[in-house]
């Protein structure tokens, strides 16, 4: 009995990608330019890794959460501006204390009057509380370690391709970076050392996906020398977007998981996820990693008039398959003898 396979994408797809490039760079450029200015005038909304204070986990035992009877309580504490934040079930509310004068001792203190502030009604399920200077070496060693990835990412590409694609992944990456922090300016979610962490696997994930296309692509470039080069480009786009769309399906399905049940704890890292590689990841494969190569160079001066059509191209490789498929034939003897001999001589025909 034959088990059909299960295909989510069809082998044999044609779309053409390439004639949206006029419509996708433009795009991408506006959202840069809008994602740089979010963190130049809306900023980032560091978590308390990053500028310290005390994070607390609370829920509610009698039903839905009472933000504004919680806020009362708390607002009459002294402690600053203090921020309530529900997330996940209406049950489930996230208290964040700043950071209060006198270090650790004066923390504690303050996490203890909130928790007197709120009585027995609320389950307590996590504190965290992080210094000034703690935060501040969080900082700066996640920022050190974004960066050090990013050029090490850089060098890699540098001497993995040539000049033209290299460029391309770099644009890519950045591209893909860019817009990831733009969205976490946009829906101020927490930026801790999960973002940091997000980020740094947005970038693999966008590096890879770029490395396996732009492999396929050299491929043909070497295989196929009069092609042109947006009708190869599209061929090499189609024959990895199998691959590409259960990678991205699966990873989506695991990262949604996390992102319903995960809890606060990982909810930064998750959004972040979900956005940047799942959204922008493949977005930026497609559509701006593929098509740069054209603005760069890439093909520039390929003999294009005797190169076959893609659909003339693709029939002459099937037909070549089909054909290396088939068992050999016997072989046809080389002439047959009869008893009767003709005199005429034979004649070659034209």
């Amino acid at each position: 009995m034959h088990i059909p396979l299960l295909r989510i994408v069809p082998d044999d797809t044609k779309f053409d990608f390439m004639r949206f490039r006029r419509i996708s760079f433009p795009v991408s450029a506006v959202l840069s330019i809008a994602a740089m200015l979010l963190f130049f005038f809306n900023g980032l909304n560091f978590g308390v890794d990053f500028v310290g204070g005390t994070l607390i986990e609370i829920q509610s035992k009698s039903g839905p959460a009472d933000l504004a009877k919680m806020r009362a309580a708390t607002g009459a504490l002294g402690l600053g501006e203090i921020q309530l934040q529900q997330f996940g079930n209406p049950t489930d509310v996230l208290i964040r204390i700043p950071q209060q004068a006198g270090g650790e001792v004066a923390q504690q203190q303050a996490a203890q009057k909130v928790r007197d502030a709120l009585g027995s009604d609320v389950d307590f399920r996590r504190t965290e509380v992080v210094g000034p200077r703690v935060s501040t070496e969080l900082l700066a060693y996640g920022m050190i370690g974004l960066l050090f990835a990013i050029s090490a990412i850089f060098v890699y590409l540098w001497f993995r391709f040539e000049w033209q694609f290299a460029l391309g992944a770099m644009v890519a990456n950045v591209h893909d970076l860019v817009l990831t922090i733009g969205f976490m300016s946009l829906t101020q979610i927490d930026f801790d050392l999960t973002s940091i962490a997000a980020l740094l696997t947005i970038l693999g994930y966008s590096l890879n996906d770029t490395v396996v296309i732009y492999d396929r692509i050299r491929e043909m470039l070497r295989r196929y020398k009069k092609m042109p080069i947006a009708d190869l480009l599209n061929i090499s786009v189609n024959s990895t977007l199998s691959r590409s769309v259960i990678t991205h399906v699966t990873v989506t399905l695991a990262l949604l998981a996390l992102f319903f049940f995960g809890g606060h704890a990982i909810h930064s890292f998750t959004a972040t996820m979900l956005f940047g590689v799942v959204l922008v990841g493949t977005y930026t494969s497609i559509f701006i990693a593929a098509p740069i190569l054209i603005y760069l160079g890439v093909g520039l001066g390929r003999q294009e008039a005797d190169e076959p059509a893609p659909a003339k191209f693709e029939a002459e490789v099937a037909s070549k398959v089909a054909a290396a498929a088939k068992p050999d034939s016997p072989a046809k003897p080389a002439g047959k003898t009869t008893g009767k001999t003709s005199g005429k001589p034979a004649t070659a025909k034209r």
